[in-house]
C-alpha cells in the first residue's frame, strides 16, 4: 500500500496548547525583534537557564505532577548540557529533587551550574554512554523519573508553546519560522504549531551534524556522524522519530549549512547586533531567507564563551 505524503502528525496542536496553558508564568515570554527587511528575530536565548529547553523541562515535569506520576526520587537526566540545565532549574523552582549524571571529563564549569541549581551531580565513566547507562540504572532502583532531552512528546509540546508568542507579537502572520535542528525536539514542536497556522518551517542543521536530513534521505531514523562547530547543542546522532513524522509534512524544508557560515552568522549576530550566542543558535541565522517572505528566526540559546566573539 502506498505511503500518504503527509503523515499524521506525531505531536498535536492540542497537546501544545495543554503545554502553553501549564507552563504560563513559569517560563519567560519570548522576546521578538525586527530587523532588515521582512526577518524577524525570536530571542529565545533569553529564556531561564539560558535555552528554550526550560519551555520542555518545565512542561515534563508539571504535567507529571498534575497527573500523580512524580516520585519522591524526582528527576533524573544524563546530560551535561542545555537540557540538563534546564531539568535542575524545573526542578529546583517546584522544590523536586534532580539527580543529573555526566561523564567524569565534564567540564567544571557545567558541573558547577548544575550544582548552583541545586541538582546533585554524578559523574560516571569518561563517555556520556556511560553516563546514560548509569541514569537510566538510577532510574530503575531509585525510582527517579527519567527526563530526556528531546525525544518525549511532552518535551517537544514545551518547545512548540514558541510559536504561539511568536504569532502573538506579529499581528500581520509570518510565512515562515526558522528554526535550528540537533535531536529534533525543538523543530517537532514548533513545527507542529507552525504547520497548523499554514506557516512554514525550515529546519537548518550543520552539513557535518545533520540527524533529521539524514533521516530524511534513508525514509527512517538512522545514526549519522557528527563533526561540526555547533556539535555540543546539536550533536545527537539520531533524530527523534517525532521529528521525522514531522519533517515530512508539507511544508516543512530541510536545509544544510556550512561550519564557515555558522562561524560568521554567530559574529555578525555579535558584530551587528551584540547579540552573543552559541552556534546552535548561529545555525538557525546562517540560512538566508527567501525575498519577501515574513520569516522569524529562532535563536534557541546562548550558553557559550565570549573569548572568540571579539
Amino acid at each position: 500500500m502506498p505511503q500518504p505524503s503527509t503523515p499524521a502528525p506525531a505531536l498535536t496542536p492540542g497537546e501544545i496548547k495543554a503545554a502553553t496553558d501549564r507552563i504560563a508564568g513559569h517560563v519567560r515570554p519570548v522576546a521578538v525583534a525586527p530587523t532588515e527587511g521582512n526577518v524577524l528575530l525570536a530571542l529565545e536565548f533569553m529564556q531561564h537557564t539560558g535555552s528554550f529547553k526550560a519551555r520542555g523541562a518545565m512542561n515534563f515535569l508539571l504535567a507529571h505532577r498534575e497527573a500523580g506520576l512524580l516520585p519522591d526520587a524526582g528527576l533524573t537526566i544524563a546530560s551535561g548540557g542545555n537540557a540538563g540545565l534546564a531539568c535542575a532549574w524545573a526542578a529546583r523552582e517546584h522544590g523536586v529533587d534532580a539527580t543529573v549524571f555526566l561523564p567524569e571529563t565534564a567540564p567544571p564549569v557545567k558541573v558547577a551550574r548544575l550544582r548552583s541549581y541545586g541538582a546533585e551531580v554524578r559523574l560516571v565513566g569518561t563517555r556520556y554512554d556511560e553516563a546514560r547507562a548509569a541514569c537510566a540504572e538510577f532510574a530503575e532502583t531509585s525510582g527517579a523519573l527519567a527526563s530526556h532531552a528531546y525525544d518525549h512528546p511532552l518535551i517537544a509540546a514545551g518547545a512548540g508553546t514558541l510559536t504561539e508568542e511568536i504569532l502573538r507579537q506579529v499581528p500581520e502572520g509570518l510565512d515562515t519560522i526558522v528554526v535550528s535542528v540537533g535531536g529534533g525536539g525543538l523543530f517537532a514542536g514548533v513545527a507542529t504549531a507552525a504547520l497548523d497556522k499554514g506557516i512554514e518551517v525550515v529546519a537548518v542543521e550543520p552539513e557535518n551534524c545533520r540527524a533529521l536530513n539524514a533521516a530524511l534521505a534513508a525514509g527512517q531514523v538512522v545514526d549519522s556522524a557528527v563533526d561540526s562547530v555547533a556539535a555540543d547543542s546539536l550533536g545527537a546522532t539520531r533524530v527523534s522519530q517525532t521529528a521525522l513524522d514531522t519533517a515530512r509534512r508539507d511544508g516543512v524544508r530541510s536545509v544544510l549549512v556550512p561550519d564557515e557560515a555558522i562561524v560568521r552568522a554567530r559574529h555578525r549576530l555579535w558584530d551587528e547586533r551584540r547579540l552573543a550566542v552559541e552556534h546552535a543558535a548561529a545555525t538557525a541565522y546562517a540560512y538566508a531567507p527567501q525575498p519577501g517572505e515574513r520569516t522569524a528566526i529562532v535563536l534557541c540559546g546562548a550558553n557559550t564563551g565570549l573569548t572568540d566573539l571579539t
